[in-house]
């Protein structure tokens, strides 16, 4: 049995990392921490875990937290994240990560992009990234895996191949992603207000996402080809999901038969990515780890559409998943639907 601790309790991820770990027959959660720890049942704090989960919410510090757990998942902030898992890994415990601080190469890029010097510079471009459909061989003995983005995994899925097999041009590539509210997390904040969102879609972080700089590099990482890409992100009156729909110039006059074949070679059957002939949307793969991706052709463009849940593969069920990767289980364990 794996034992897991969920580090950062209160959001979204955390509770959605919970729900399928109580699905997985080889994973106990042993421990449930928050900063506002105050005596609380973790039930208190989710109610939809009332006579599921009897767990009370702690503020352990790292060396306890590594004494209970074989992993910890930690459902932090950016920069806090990265502060604890240094702990966590020093006492010996493998953490699987879900914030962005392991995420991109370099620390000049993520100084760049986050405003602030990295907690744990050395480990920048070494720790594996988690997207196991393209990074699976990294993740059996790492001891820190980097969890994806949820906009990333809906774009790198569709590209990173392409590119790597020379079918699509990597310059002038467009991303145009909408998203569910969940996706900005459970922290309140004036521009996820019912009424600020109800009957409305806005375009958000034009130009300057966090997310942009990770497709990029995690395309190269895996394709050896630096794309240029445009990405914008737009915020819809929905709970979860996330519809990307991709632009890109095909190479060598690729069809759209060709690029199908090539999604479908690096993508089996029997996976989370289903290559469709529908178009994808997002009620066609909510609360389920499955990533839907077409091929379309207008014109001169081939257009890419990719549907995930932001808080499934875009977060919490690829956690699960690579965690059994890294404890070398069944990929698919604890993750089918109820």
């Amino acid at each position: 049995m794996i034992r897991v601790a969920i580090v950062g309790a209160s959001g979204y991820t955390a509770v959605e990392a919970i729900e399928w770990l109580l699905k997985h027959p080889q994973a106990q959660i042993v421990a449930a921490t928050s900063r506002q720890a105050d005596g609380s049942m973790i039930a208190d704090m989710h109610p939809s875990l009332v006579r599921r989960l009897r767990l009370p919410v702690e503020d352990l510090s790292p060396a306890q937290i590594a004494e209970r757990c074989d992993v910890a998942m930690t459902c932090l902030p950016h920069g806090a994240s990265a502060a604890i898992c240094q702990e966590l890994l020093a006492a010996g415990c493998r953490v699987i990560d879900l914030s962005a601080d392991y995420r991109l190469g370099t620390p000049a890029l993520y100084e760049k992009w986050y405003g602030e010097k990295h907690p744990d510079p050395s480990r920048l471009g070494s720790t594996p990234y988690g997207l196991p459909e393209l990074f699976a061989d990294q993740l059996p003995k790492a001891s820190l895996v980097a969890n994806p983005g949820c906009y990333p995994t809906s774009a790198i899925l569709p590209l990173a191949p392409l590119l790597k097999e020379g079918l699509i041009s990597p310059k002038d590539i467009v991303v145009d992603s909408k998203s569910g509210v969940s996706g900005a997390g459970r922290t309140p904040k004036l521009g996820n207000l019912y009424c600020e969102v109800n009957e409305s879609i806005s375009a958000y972080s034009v130009g300057n996402h966090r997310h942009q700089p990770e497709i990029v590099d995690i395309c190269k990482r895996f394709s050896g080809i630096e794309p240029e890409i445009v990405f914008t992100p737009h915020l819809v009156p929905m709970e979860r999901g996330i519809l990307s729909t991709i632009y890109v110039h095909s190479n060598s006059g690729a069809t759209p038969n060709q690029i199908r074949e090539c999604l479908n070679s690096y993508y089996p059957l029997h996976g989370f990515v289903r290559v469709v002939s529908h178009l994808p949307a997002t009620r066609f793969v909510a609360r389920s780890n499955f990533v839907d991706i077409t091929v379309r052709e207008n014109g001169p463009r081939i257009i890419l559409v990719s549907a995930i849940d932001n808080l499934v593969k875009g977060a919490s069920g690829a956690a699960v998943q690579n965690m059994n990767y890294m404890f070398g289980l069944d990929p698919h364990l604890g993750l089918h639907s109820a």
